[in-house]
């Protein structure tokens, strides 16, 4: 997927329902949000899957996780009270994304460089932001909130480092994903209308091979692009029938990323890595 187009992954809210332990549900979120940044997936939203259950608890967990991975690490401290769903959090993968630096010296950064930051102070002369390195950046004749998350670019680096707020669409390179919970349907999330273009997959969709072509040629001529993948229990046919929708009229394309799989069933996280690499291909 090219830096032009905006790819979301929807994922159900019992992604994690079948591991009992908080370590390997924490694993295997991470692993998620590593496929989200590999393939450069912009959103990352959370879907009740289960209308008989209460799943805002789950949705939660999985969106509290998520955010904290994406959140650069020298900002998590800042940005995450000590929580007791965190406390497993030293499993997860690092992003080594661009916008998880290594450099933690000012003499370290150069100017046009983006960073990630937190606002700690603000007046009418402009905004503090730290940035992770040991003296702010100054964002002159802006005043924002303080404890604003914010992205910056470098201006100037003479006596103190001088910066301007940076409007995400203008980055030249993937900076990440942002999770949300859609605490209505699946099928009101299909129908909201918010994609140009909707993929889901089910081992009873078509084999891919069979429609390489026509997706290939939507995938480059659509800008906001939606990967639905279905439950650990259920597939995306089973989930929508509970509402008595058709999952063939709401998707453009409903298709098998792994036909003659040698597995029962495929994990949810599996089959992230799976289609995004397919797709990333085409």
């Amino acid at each position: 997927m090219s830096l032009d187009s905006k790819l979301s992954i929807a994922i159900p809210a019992s992604l994690v329902s079948d591991t009992p332990h908080l370590r390997e549900k924490t694993y295997k979120i991470g692993m998620v949000g590593r496929a989200a940044a590999i393939f450069r997936v912009e959103e990352i939203i959370v879907y009740p899957d289960q209308p008989e259950k209460d799943q805002r608890k789950d949705a939660k967990l999985i969106e509290l996780i998520l955010s904290y991975m994406e959140t650069p690490q020298y900002l998590r401290k800042r940005l995450f009270k000590i929580r007791p769903e965190l406390r497993y959090v030293g499993v997860l993968p690092p992003l080594r994304t661009p916008h998880h630096p290594t450099i933690n010296r000012s003499e370290q950064l150069k100017i046009g460089e983006y960073r990630e930051g937190i606002v700690i102070s603000s007046s009418k002369k402009g905004s503090k932001i730290y940035i992770g390195v040991e003296k702010p950046a100054f964002v002159k004749g802006v005043k924002l909130p303080t404890g604003k998350r914010v992205t910056i670019k470098i201006k100037d680096l003479n006596r103190e480092i001088e910066a301007v707020i940076a409007n995400r669409e203008e980055m030249p390179y993937y900076w990440g994903f942002k999770v949300t919970t859609f605490e209505k349907s699946l099928g009101r999330l299909l129908k909201s209308g918010r994609w140009d273009l909707i993929i889901a997959t089910s081992k009873y969709g078509r084999n891919f091979s069979q429609v390489k072509e026509k997706l290939a040629e939507k995938l480059r001529i659509c800008y906001k692009k939606l990967v639905v993948f279905g439950a650990p229990s259920e597939g995306l046919y089973d989930i929508l029938k509970k509402e008595q929708l058709d999952l063939d009229e709401l998707a453009d394309f409903v298709i098998n990323t792994i036909p003659g799989q040698g597995t029962k069933t495929v994990r949810t996280e599996e089959a992230i890595f799976i289609t995004l690499g397919i797709l990333n291909v085409l």
